[in-house]
């Protein structure tokens, strides 16, 4: 589950989108109380400002609350918005969460591409790919939203807008491996496999980086998922 990297890594949560970045969250969000904004009941914001702030809102308090205690009453105080403001906006909780985790990945996305139009190779971007997947720290909000969204049960509507998250990121690795085998830069691999094999590997990272594992704590998740995912695209004959 990809997150939110903001530059070169913002990777994305992402994004979520590494954390669930742009969303508007720094590296501390996660640890410390946003203060709540006053509500301005003449001036309630409306169309894409009143659902940016409910989403910005939203991730800080999934991040400091988890999803099983939120209440839409918690995103509107740290919003600035009336709870009846967001409930037009949203409906229910279950909507809202979905939104936030589409609305997040679509903002990480972004900048991920941005950042691979400015890449002078494949293998660039292939790094790219890896900084804006992984979260950027123990705590990362995107990735948090990512892992608590899915581990509630989803109707069927829900379960397919997960799935064309995660599909997402398959196909934008696919692409970046199609291109890199195209030049000759990368082995001709499965891409396919590949993918499947490749977003186990950093999925997993980025649960030890969540959970705070000590092995990460002198060694770069990122540069080690990069050697290994590299070590098998070299192409034969290179050393």
């Amino acid at each position: 589950m990809p997150t939110s990297e903001t530059g070169p890594a913002r990777r994305q949560h992402p994004a979520l989108p590494q954390g669930v970045k742009g969303a508007g969250t720094d590296a501390g969000a996660a640890s410390r109380p946003a203060a709540t904004a006053p509500v301005d009941r003449k001036r309630q914001p409306s169309g894409d400002e009143a659902r940016g702030r409910a989403m910005r809102a939203a991730i800080s308090v999934i991040a400091e609350k988890g999803t099983a205690a939120l209440r839409m009453s918690d995103i509107a105080a740290r919003a600035g918005m009336s709870t009846g403001h967001i409930l037009y906006h949203f409906g229910k909780k279950d909507r809202l969460l979905l939104e936030v985790l589409a609305w997040s990945q679509a903002d990480l996305w972004a900048r991920f591409r941005e950042a691979c139009d400015q890449a002078a190779s494949p293998a660039e971007k292939l790094d790219l790919f890896v900084r804006f997947y992984l979260p950027r720290h123990q705590g990362d909000e995107r990735y948090a939203l990512w892992t608590q969204v899915l581990a509630q049960r989803h109707d069927e509507a829900g379960r397919h807008v997960l799935t064309a998250l995660l599909d997402g990121w398959d196909e934008r690795l696919e692409a970046i491996l199609r291109e890199g085998q195209d030049l000759g830069h990368f082995a001709e691999v499965d891409v396919a496999e590949f993918t499947i094999r490749a977003v186990a590997m950093l999925s997993g990272l980025s649960e030890d980086v969540m959970f705070g594992r000590s092995r990460w704590q002198d060694t770069s998740a990122h540069a080690f998922a990069l050697t290994a995912l590299e070590r098998e695209l070299r192409p034969t004959g290179q050393a």
